[in-house]
């Protein structure tokens, strides 16, 4: 670790000394400060350059800066930072003369479309780990049942599936419990990260945008974010409106489950406050693919809510309610089709945010909070004679509760603007039915941290932060763990060190060091029984430690307005990986392959690539890439199960304007890196099509058309949960979608 931060911190210096100028002794110098021009404040951190040379600076934490030994003649002094506009004044000066500069700047906000809030406190805009967000027409082009497929192939990013509606995404080889999904930047309350047979308790037409995190967010969200983070964010509590009247509609069809959808929003506000309301329905028959339709991957679900947001003095938030119903089934009785198990889900939930800024020190702050029950049933259900007979054959009651207080403070000594944080989430889960296969769980989650970035030029910074968790989590007895009563507590800690570095316009350069750790589950640490929804016999193992992870990421981006490539790499090391490991064996009882939870140090490591060419004007040529190899650390030989296998994207996209054309190239190889008792996959390609068109009058319609899988390619996919695996992946599908923004 010592070795690793001294090696990191001579990375640093000599990234900085790059900017370094001459010094040619002219003793022609210029100070000043850099003020706003709405308040007179002074602005901390914020560049100075005189154009045309490579002579520049920042200011420090009082607006103030100084530039020594110019040429002589005449300059323009630029003032650029992100939220103002630039600024610049001409000056001349002598040799051996000193002149006083003030520039005045104005402040234009900053475009939030370009941030990754998730991965920031402050919104600062820089970079430490790769990161991406979809939305506006970006989201509605990848518009899918689920939000797995709606991010499947995006570089790092696969699929964990059975069926359609369960499907969820899988980062960087890490799937479940290490991929914390967060609703509007809180916890969501749901279970999907504890099985293949959960589902994301969301429509994928409710989210305005989705952000991903690609690598260990421990530091800013605690336990359960070692494989990265991904926000889904709504417009349930008003952030941003015009008065009056506002809203969407959205349909959406698909010819390879005969699915149909239909989304709603409308919105209406004044100058301080806004209402909004929403409703979708989703419904598909079975799934079809190249070898016939697959049984038990049927879905209807709804999903709505209520919501109320204001903006006056200082003050911003609101409320929302919002409730969804889901019913999807399960394809574990392929060859039967009197027989199939069906999971019932509800969940409600109540947000709340409030934004305010103050005088002091600590300026800014923010509070969020979102408290859930979830009520879900797994039932096995047989038709005879006409008459159905229904078992629930496993039950969750979860009350849920998560909030974040987040409070900024402005720049001081050489920290620029940094935040500190408390964060508070815990549940109790109630587990029964005839096959509850683990107790309950009580969990309760508390911890602090820091967020801090330190300016070291104009072009490079650094990143470090902190956090301390303390956490209880208990088991809780039912039926057939009558006796249990075991209890866990521990202090963990998270933190990271990170640079950004811009050594040319086009140029960013990127890195973090962080430590992370995980809380084992439950499911891993009780579990004994067949899971009737995944269709496997599953084994805990009670003397797992938490797993605690050390990994490094580094970036690269080049963008000149043409080219637009960045390339990222990684390495996790594991201690105590909790593995999730077929044993080879079979349940005699339930006829279930069993599977068994262990610890062992592990290693993921990889590379991911992403880009985009402006061929011409209006065509576009996008690439991508991504690999992982997990390993068992103790034996090199031995493989990580569930590892996605190497993937290359191409897209060719024309726009004209009023719409759209393109096409998709989808590549995976084969996957013979399996954990023993895995089995192998072959390679496949896949072929796709867009097209899309834009209407304006009342209102802005677009209609999109996609077709997957054209040339109807049978394949299987390494991720797949589907206990037959020689059934293939859905065949040909066509996709058609309509939005009006009005």
């Amino acid at each position: 670790m010592r070795t690793i931060l001294i090696v990191f911190t001579a990375f640093a210096v000599s990234l900085v000394s790059l900017g370094a100028t001459e010094d040619d002794h002219t003793d022609a110098n210029v100070f000043g400060h850099v003020v706003s021009a709405g308040d007179g404040e002074h602005i901390p951190f914020i560049n100075v350059l005189i154009e045309g040379t490579r002579i520049g600076t920042i200011t420090d934490a009082s607006g103030h800066y100084i530039l020594t030994n110019l040429p002589e003649g005449r300059h323009t002094l630029v003032v650029r930072g992100m939220g103002y506009e630039p600024a610049s004044v001409e000056f001349e000066i002598r040799a051996n003369q000193t002149l006083e500069v003030d520039v005045e700047v104005y402040y234009r906000g900053i475009d939030l479309e370009e941030i990754i809030v998730t991965a920031s406190p402050t919104a600062s805009g820089f970079r430490y780990q790769p990161d991406m967000a979809y939305t506006g027409e970006m989201l509605q082009k990848r518009t899918e049942v689920s939000f797995g497929e709606m991010l499947n192939h995006s570089p790092g990013i696969a699929m964990r599936s059975l069926g359609s509606s369960p499907a969820r995404p899988v980062i960087r080889g890490m799937d479940g419990d290490r991929i914390l999904l967060l609703e509007n930047g809180e916890r969501m309350g749901d279970i999907s990260e504890t099985s293949a047979d959960h589902s994301i308790a969301l429509d994928p037409l409710v989210a305005s945008r989705v952000e991903v995190v690609r690598g260990p967010a421990s530091l800013l969200y605690g336990s359960s974010a070692l494989g990265g983070v991904i926000n889904l964010m709504t417009t349930d509590i008003p952030d941003r409106w015009d008065p009056g009247s506002s809203g969407v509609v959205s349909l959406q069809g698909a010819t390879m489950n005969r699915m149909g959808a239909g989304f709603g929003r409308y919105t209406w506000g004044n100058d301080d406050f806004a209402f909004t309301g929403r409703i979708a329905h989703r419904q598909s028959s079975d799934i079809r693919t190249p070898d016939g339709v697959l049984p038990g991957t049927s879905m209807n679900n709804y999903d709505g809510s209520l919501g109320l947001g204001f903006d006056r003095g200082g003050r911003a938030g609101g409320l929302s309610l919002s409730m969804a119903n889901q019913t999807y089934e399960i394809p574990e009785n392929i060859d039967d089709p009197d027989e199939g198990v069906e999971i019932r889900m509800q969940r409600q939930a109540l947000q709340g945010r409030m934004g305010f800024v103050n005088d002091g020190f600590m300026d800014r702050g923010q509070i969020r909070f979102n408290a859930s029950r979830m009520f879900q049933q797994e039932i096995e259900y047989e038709w005879e004679d006409g008459v159905v007979d229904e078992d629930v054959e496993l039950e969750y009651e979860k009350y849920a509760f998560s909030s974040t207080l987040t409070m900024q403070h402005k720049p001081f000594e050489f920290f620029d603007r940094g935040a500190v944080g408390v964060n508070l989430h815990g549940h109790r889960m109630d587990v029964g039915g005839d096959e509850a296969y683990t107790p309950g769980e009580m969990r309760f989650n508390l911890g602090v941290f820091t967020f801090q970035e330190i300016p070291l030029s104009s072009k490079m910074r650094l990143q470090a932060g902190l956090r301390i968790d303390y956490q209880h989590t208990g088991a809780l007895s039912n039926e057939f763990f009558p006796d249990i009563s075991a209890r866990r507590n521990a202090v963990n800690y998270s933190g990271s060190i990170g640079f950004n570095h811009r050594p040319l316009d086009e140029l960013e350069i990127g890195g973090q060091f962080a430590r992370s750790h995980r809380n084992p589950s439950v499911e891993e640490l009780y579990a004994d029984g067949p899971h009737l929804g995944a269709g496997v016999y599953e084994i805990g193992n009670s003397n797992i430690k938490d797993e605690v992870g050390q990994g490094a990421d580094l970036f690269i981006r080049w963008d000149d307005g043409i080219f637009d490539i960045e390339l990222a790499g990684f390495v996790n090391h594991f201690m105590n990986y909790i593995i999730f490991e077929p044993t080879g064996d079979v349940d005699p009882a339930s006829g279930f392959p069993v599977f068994r939870y262990n610890g062992d140090e592990a290693r993921l490591m990889g590379f991911e690539l992403s880009g985009s060419v402006r061929l011409h004007d209006n065509v576009q040529l996008g690439v991508g890439a991504d690999y992982v190899d997990g390993r068992r650390f103790a034996n090199g030989t031995e493989y990580l199960p569930f590892i996605p296998p190497f993937r290359f994207m191409a897209d060719l996209e024309y726009d004209f304007g009023q719409g759209w054309i393109g096409g998709r190239l989808v590549s995976a190889a084969s996957q013979g890196r399996v954990a023993p008792e895995e089995e192998e996959t072959d390679g496949y390609t896949l072929l796709g099509f867009t097209a899309g068109y834009r209407l304006t009058g009342p209102g802005r319609h677009v209609i999109i058309l996609r077709v997957d899988n054209i040339l109807d390619q049978r394949y299987r996919d390494h991720l797949s949960r589907v206990a037959e695996r020689n059934f293939p992946m859905p065949g040909r599908n066509f996709t058609l979608a309509y939005r009006l923004f009005f």
